[in-house]
């Protein structure tokens, strides 16, 4: 826990068996349930994540969105919910100053945003150049100040229920962010702490297909939420953590 607030950890998980144990391992104490979604893997990532202390869920239908709904569906009444990938390149050490500020009150949505000096080196040129297109979208249309669509994230639970999440592939990230500025949620963003993978290549940025398919859904999901209605101005602040 965290200022007596129930903390899980949400990890969507494809062929992550290389990762999974590290991942795992690296996870702070204060957290108090930590649920993998076995996304169709056909290597041990779902035996490792057991092996590791996690709570295992089979999810066959592939997707990101779709992984996070079951995982969502399937948690043990948390306060704050930590959206965390198996690919390791995220720093679990952070998971207490995402939550921190929503504990305390001070913030509805915490983001990692990878987009600082340190942690934008390891991104993709696709990545860096797709994030702050995106980014700059939703800040010109719904008046936020994202810099970041990284995975990375920490949501209060009432406020998650609030947000109605549909999206079952590449348009998760930037749903909820949208989602979130319409409805005036408070929303940080710390400075996050990434890496290259440690094994293999990204199923999204580690292939032509792959960035491809991910940047038409994300461009599709803004121009959809901005023909639904109007915006409404949220600010997104910005703190330094170290």
């Amino acid at each position: 826990m965290i200022d007596g607030k129930h903390i899980s950890v949400l990890i969507p998980a494809l062929n992550e068996a290389e990762t999974i144990p590290l991942l795992l391992g690296a996870i702070p104490d204060y957290v108090d349930e930590i649920l993998v979604i076995d996304n169709g893997s056909s290597d041990d990532t779902a035996q490792l994540a057991k092996e590791g202390g996690a709570r295992v869920i089979s999810e066959p239908v592939r997707g990101y969105g779709q992984a996070c709904l079951t995982g969502i569906a399937s948690l043990d009444c948390p306060d704050i919910i930590v959206f965390l990938d198996a690919d390791f390149c995220d720093n679990p050490a952070l998971i207490k100053g995402l939550c921190g500020p929503i504990a305390r009150g001070r913030a509805d949505m915490v983001l990692s945003s990878r987009m600082h000096k340190d942690a934008r080196k390891y991104l993709t040129f696709p990545q860096r150049f797709g994030n702050r297109l995106a980014s700059i979208l939703m800040n010109m249309i719904w008046g936020s100040n994202y810099t970041d669509l990284g995975p990375f994230r920490a949501i209060s639970a009432k406020a998650l229920k609030r947000l109605h999440m549909r999206d079952r592939d590449f348009g998760w990230t930037v749903e909820m962010q949208i989602s979130a500025a319409k409805l005036g949620l408070k929303t940080l963003e710390i400075e996050g702490s990434y890496r290259h993978r440690l094994f293999g290549t990204s199923k999204i940025s580690g292939t032509i297909n792959g960035v491809f398919r991910a940047g038409t859904k994300i461009l599709y999901v803004i121009a959809r939420e901005f023909m639904r209605g109007e915006p409404k101005e949220v600010l997104v602040q910005t703190e330094e953590t170290h």
